[in-house]
């Protein structure tokens, strides 16, 4: 008989950390330090881009004079004091997350945020532990969220196939890439997708605006 093992690959921004507002604060202060408005297409199209990638993309949007390394120097100061403080878990998360490993489902995350982040906000909100592997789009050759490859690395380092797997994911596409590897994805509600809502609702299995209603696996 086949032993299947049953995973659960979450996503960190805007799905168990409720930290949109950190970013939208950030891109606040840092445009408007160089006399610039936020554009309202900004965030959703950084959203699924690797830190990198984002920072080269301003870069060129803005015309900025910066480099790349100095600009993620500057938003991980200002990002990291908000992460290990004042970043919140999405209701529901952490008790979701406890009763999943009491179940004895695989626990792992697939994320765009960089090591210090992650760290520092699973660090605050006691979730560290609670994984059994971390991964970012770094450990996945850099390739970003808009292909599988972050969420095919978390599956392996589960033991896990992917028909088995489950991911909770904010960003249509991360929610597209899941769904490509055969994964079932659970969207989670976030502001910062809100004008693509309608589209993840069309194609994720299931949508959630917190944990409280969340599936049993």
């Amino acid at each position: 008989m086949v032993q299947h093992t049953k995973a659960a690959i979450f996503d960190l921004d805007g799905t168990l950390l409720d930290s949109m507002g950190v970013w939208n604060q950030i891109d606040i202060d840092f445009l408007g330090k160089r006399g610039l408005a936020v554009p309202d297409d900004y965030m959703a199209t950084v959203a699924s881009m690797q830190f990198r990638q984002i920072a080269e993309y301003t870069i060129d949007r803005f015309g900025l004079k910066d480099t790349p390394e100095a600009l993620m120097a500057e938003w991980n100061e200002m990002a990291r004091e908000a992460y290990a403080t004042t970043v919140k878990a999405k209701p529901g998360a952490i008790e979701y997350l406890h009763e999943l490993k009491a179940a004895g489902v695989k626990l792992g995350v697939a994320t765009t945020l960089l090591p210090e982040l992650r760290e520092a906000a699973l660090g605050h909100l006691s979730m560290r532990d609670l994984f059994d592997t971390i991964v970012s789009v770094d450990d996945a050759h850099g390739v970003g969220k808009d292909q599988p490859d972050v969420y095919l690395l978390a599956a392996s380092r589960l033991g896990a196939a992917p028909a088995d797997c489950t991911v909770f994911e904010d960003l249509l596409a991360g929610i597209r890439s899941a769904k490509s590897a055969g994964m079932r994805v659970w969207a989670m509600y976030d502001d910062s997708s809100a004008t693509d809502w309608p589209e993840i609702t069309r194609i994720a299995d299931g949508t959630l605006r917190d944990f409280r209603t969340a599936p049993q696996l």
